[in-house]
Order: structure tokens, then C-alpha cells, then sequence
């Protein structure tokens, strides 16, 4: 017994620990797994063109509340066919921009084109971006939509983190996505909401009018200053 007692002294002399106090050892962090997501969509492009889409998202209705207009710069994230990019081309004139962003070379390629055939190739600038990075230049946009792509990011804070710079004073980003658990091209729209606070976003608005498939959400986020 007094063998063991001086061992326990000269323990808790080693570790700066009084006598008499129980060890306790600092539990480790528990691991925060990534969140899941879809794999990024590389097949037919032009899936995206379906017939009555325009309608069903209510496409119009969207650049409105995001102010999308004549002068605006705009940066249109995961822009796969370019649906919208022309669409936001057409809104913001002569004196627009829009940045068609994805990370899909195969979609650069086809936005390009595209823009050339519809007669906006003038108003359209395309960016190879990086899985967290958008690579926008800064202070260079008004307005961000992230259609049916936020459930394909696979670091989603970190690419609203370096989406901040880019952002205008009193620029809007739109995030449309569908409820889901990440893996099944959607994600809920209490995670999206967490997540942005998390990069530096407050919520400003949300809509239920966007029913391209009877689950999809509207978030509209502006930068917490």
C-alpha cells in the first residue's frame, strides 16, 4: 500500500495534480462528419432545358426578388447548361454582366457556345471554378443563385466563405434547392440555413413558390455586416 500511495504522489507531482485529486484526462473532440452530398451532375446538359421549366420555377419572378436588372452584375454558381445565365444575360442589357460558374469543363464549354447562339456572348463571362471557390473577382457582383446545385457542394461554408469578397454592397444570394438528405439531390433547408450563418450570411427571405418538383424551397441570404 505505501509503495503504491508514493507512486500516486509522484504521478500527481509530475502532472502539477494535488494529492488526493482524481486524474482526469481531457476527452477528445468528437470527429463532425462532412455532411453527405450528391455527386456533381455530368451527363446530357441539355436535361436542363426541359419544356414548362421556366414556369414551374418561376424563373421571372426569382430575378425579381433578387434584382436582377438592367446594369446588375450577376453570378449564376453551378450553371450547368447555362439555363439561367442567359436568362439573366437577357435581364441585365448592354451594361450587365453575368458569370456563369461551375467546375465541369465540359460545361464552360457548352455555356460558351451557348451564349454565342442566343446572341450573348457579349454579356456572358465564364469561370472554371474550384469545388470551394467560385473565383469571382472581387466586389464584382448584386446578385448569386445557386440553382438546384447547393446539394452538390461538398464544402458548402467554405465556397459562401469565398463568395463573400465578390459581393457588392447589399448583394443578394439565392440558393434554390429541394428538401433531402444531402445524397439524394437535395438537402433541407435547415441545413442550407445553418450553414450560411456559419459562412458570415444572414437569412433575409424564403419561398415556397419554386415547385419545379413539389419539394423545392427559395433562400435568399445577404451578407451578416
Amino acid at each position: 500500500m505505501l509503495s503504491l500511495r508514493v507512486l500516486v504522489v509522484a504521478l500527481c507531482f509530475l502532472s502539477n495534480v494535488a494529492p488526493g485529486v482524481a486524474l482526469a484526462q481531457t476527452p477528445a473532440a468528437p470527429a463532425v462528419p462532412e455532411r453527405k452530398t450528391s455527386e456533381p451532375y455530368t451527363g446530357d446538359l441539355s436535361i436542363f432545358d426541359s419544356p414548362g421549366r421556366e414556369e414551374r420555377l418561376q424563373i421571372n419572378r426569382v430575378m425579381d426578388i433578387l434584382g436582377v436588372g438592367s446594369g446588375r452584375n450577376v453570378a449564376d454558381i453551378g450553371a450547368g447548361s447555362g439555363w439561367f445565365t442567359v436568362r439573366a444575360a437577357r435581364r441585365v442589357g448592354a451594361s450587365g454582366m453575368v458569370y456563369a460558374v461551375d467546375i465541369n469543363p465540359e460545361a464552360i464549354r457548352y455555356i460558351d457556345e451557348r451564349a454565342r447562339k442566343e446572341h450573348v456572348k457579349n454579356k456572358v463571362t465564364t469561370i472554371l471554378s474550384k469545388a470551394d471557390d467560385p473565383l469571382l473577382p472581387a466586389d464584382s457582383v448584386d446578385a448569386v443563385l445557386l440553382l438546384k446545385t447547393y446539394h452538390e457542394v461538398a464544402q458548402p461554408v467554405a465556397l459562401l466563405q469565398n463568395l463573400r469578397g465578390a459581393l457588392r454592397p447589399g448583394g443578394k444570394v439565392g440558393i434554390i434547392d429541394r428538401n433531402g438528405n444531402g445524397e439524394d439531390h437535395g438537402v433541407g433547408r435547415d441545413v442550407v440555413i445553418r450553414e450560411a450563418k456559419e459562412a458570415g450570411y444572414k437569412l433575409l427571405e424564403q419561398y415556397d413558390f419554386v415547385k419545379g418538383d413539389k419539394m423545392d424551397y427559395f433562400l435568399v441570404f445577404t451578407l451578416e455586416r
